[in-house]
């Protein structure tokens, strides 16, 4: 026996609205210092405020390139990469990867001193 449509609720019924939303992001403390925050204008005032790889000056982000979770310096310069946030993306989803791999999430930068990264 074939299964007909129901027809009989026609438009009384409306879809779910979805429940789930997207976390809010919640911005480290230390990103709101003034030490960080004077470091940045610097390093734009110095390098100009344009990303480092592509040279785009749409929302150019001030990065570590060895990220401060896996022991990049905080405050170092040669730590900080100006990335447009393009680039900024995709760096940062590749360190989470390779953190949730077990690796360090360098995000393709090693640690400076040995070729092994340590």
């Amino acid at each position: 026996m074939a299964m007909g449509r129901l027809t009989a609720f026609g438009g009384r019924l409306q879809p779910l609205a979805p429940k789930v939303k997207a976390p809010i992001k919640v911005v480290e403390p230390f990103y709101q210092s003034k030490a960080w925050r004077e470091l940045v204008a610097r390093i734009k005032r110095e390098r100009g405020n344009h990303c480092e790889r592509c040279g785009s000056t749409k929302r150019v982000i001030a990065d570590h390139k060895q990220e401060r979770k896996d022991g990049g310096a905080d405050l170092d310069p040669a730590n900080i990469e100006l990335l447009c946030f393009d680039h900024h993306q995709r760096k940062t989803a590749k360190a989470r990867a390779a953190r949730a791999l077990g690796g360090q999430g360098t995000g393709g930068h090693q640690k400076s001193g040995s070729p092994s990264g340590s």
